[in-house]
Order: C-alpha cells, then structure tokens, then sequence
C-alpha cells in the first residue's frame, strides 16, 4: 500500500488524530511501538489562517515519528486551502481533511462530520485543497449524516474524482457519535467497489488484536486506524501487529506489565518535560485512567481517584509504583 511516495507495506496500522491525545511525545510512542503513520491533533483552519499560537504549536512534527500526517477542519474553500498552505510549511507527509469529526463545537458549525449535510461544499474544498498543495490530500469522514443517509459508497467515488490518494472511513453515521457498533460491512463495500482505485482505511472499534486482523482479512482495506483503544497503550501497535504477522505465536513477545508501567512513566516525563509539570500531569492522566493494565487491580476505583488527584510527577510515580508492586504480588 503506498500514499504518495510513502510505501507502507502489507497489514499497516494507523493512530487516529484525536485532540488532545495524540501530541508530539504520544506519537512517538505509537510509533517505536509499531504504528506505521500517526496523525497529529485536528487543528482548525480558522485558527491557523488567524495564526493562533496554541494551534501553530500542533504542527510541530518531528522526522523520528515519520510518516505523520496533519489533518484540518474547516467549514470554508478559502480558509481550508489558506490552511493547507501553511500546514505544508510543517512539511507532513499527507494533508488529511477532516469530514469525520462528530462532536457538537465541530459539527454544528458545519465543519468535520458537519460537511455531510453539504456534501457540494465538501467535493469543492476537497478539490481546491488538492490544486493548492503538493502533499498528498487524503480524507476521513463517516457513512453518512444517519441511518437514513448512508452516503459513503457514492461519497467515496466523489472524492477520489476531486483528487484525493486515500480515504479512511469511520464506520458509523455522525449521529450515531461514538455509539452502537461501527458498521464494516459499508467499508467493506467501499473497499470492494471496482470504480474506486485508492487505498481504503478502516476505523472504528477496533480494540484487539483479533479485530484489527479480522478487519483486514474480512473487509480488505489497505489500513486500519486506532483510534480510542490507544489510550494508555501505545504498545497497543505492538501486540497487533505480532497477532496480525504470527498468530497466537505474535504474544510470546508480549511486553509484560512492568514494561507497560515503564513505558507509561515515560510517556509522564516526555509530557512534564515538553509542557510543565502541571499541565504534563494533566496531558497524562487521561491516559493512566483508561490503561487497561490496572483493571485487575483489587478496589482500583479509589487509585484511580488518586491518580486524577495528583499534582506533582512524585505522586503520581509513587502511585504507578504502587500499581506495579500490587501487580507483582
């Protein structure tokens, strides 16, 4: 599979761009520990074309986690293509629009998911974004406005007509949100389209190493993108890509739990030494909340509490140490 000049190889898995989440220091991680692109935070077109600093700061891009693409939103030709220009001034490898993102402050202004209520204006972004720039265009969006609007095998076709060199599909309806279960069977079609000539991507529930191969192996996209699941697992890319290539064999070279707690003590430094210790603190603890790692853990509501609590980095490894003792045994 190739976007561009960018070869990937068979059975790539992507991380999602989710706001908040996937910063500088997460990436990294995702990728040493098997992602094969990863995508920086959404940044908002106006904000960029208003050069506001907190969004400039996102397109900060290093060459160790490459391949990486930056994706924008916007609800405008002009401001998208303003955008895009300055974006590939950071020199990403892809360009990627953002016609998926569901949330009310996004939508409701008619931006991300919000474009499938004007599918026009989106074909015409998409089209002056392609002409603006020389990074590959790519673009993600959903199946459709809802149940009743599932536009997405003729979307498909549209958009790789306006020029774009691949397309991930998330595989619900905007107004589904984050609900219900993420219909394959519609990206699959996509996939499957005999008119359609582009790499196809696949998002959504994917949280295990069994569904990321099923999603190869009874869908056939070209990618598949992790989303949510990456939270407080970065190795996550690890133990999918074991499965995919070896089976059960792939969890022989399973990280143990004391690596785990590792690699998330350092993703707390990476972060406190990057921002500040406050806000480090704050950047992380989403991440050790959802860790999976912690659920065996007897009563871990009440440390799990505490981890939200803590405000310096020495309470927070004390309590991580404290997981990893209880752990041991």
């Amino acid at each position: 599979m190739n976007i561009g000049n960018v070869a990937f190889g068979k059975y790539p898995l992507f991380l999602a761009p989710m706001e908040d989440v996937t910063d500088i220091g997460f990436r990294k991680l995702c990728k040493r520990y098997g992602a094969a692109m990863v995508y920086t935070e959404f940044v908002s077109a106006e904000a960029l074309v208003r050069s506001i600093q907190s969004t400039m700061n996102k397109l900060t891009i290093s060459d160790e986690e490459r391949p990486v693409g930056i994706q924008i939103y916007g609800r405008d030709v002009e401001s998208m293509v303003e955008a895009a220009k300055i974006v590939e001034q950071a020199h990403p490898d892809i360009i990627d629009l953002n016609f998926g993102c569901p949330v009310k402050k996004v939508a409701g202004k008619g931006a991300g998911a919000g474009m499938l209520r004007n599918i026009p204006l989106m074909l015409e972004i998409t089209r002056e974004v392609v002409k603006a720039v020389h990074t590959p265009v790519t673009a993600k969006t959903r199946l459709g406005w809802d149940a009743n609007n599932l536009i997405i095998v003729e979307l498909a076709e549209q958009l790789q007509d306006c020029g774009i060199q691949a397309l991930t599909i998330h595989g619900r309806t905007r107004s589904q949100m984050y609900t219900g279960e993420a219909d394959w069977t519609l990206i699959g079609e996509v996939k499957n389209n005999p008119r359609m000539h582009i790499p196809i991507i696949g998002n959504g529930d994917i949280t295990s190493p069994e569904e990321a191969k099923q999603a190869f192996d009874r869908y056939g996209v070209d990618a598949v993108m992790v989303g949510r699941a990456t939270f407080g697992r970065p190795w996550v890319f690890k133990e999918m890509k074991d499965y995919i290539e070896r089976g059960e064999e792939g969890s022989a070279d399973s990280l143990t739990t004391d690596d785990k707690i590792d690699i998330l003590e350092e993703q707390l430094r990476i972060n406190v030494e990057r921002i500040d210790e406050y806000r480090g603190i704050l950047h992380t603890r989403r991440h050790l909340a959802a860790s999976p790692i912690f659920k065996g853990i007897p009563n871990f509501r009440s440390t799990r509490i505490d981890m939200l609590r803590a405000e310096t980095v020495d309470q927070l490894i004390g309590i991580l140490e404290k997981c990893r003792d209880i752990i041991r045994g």
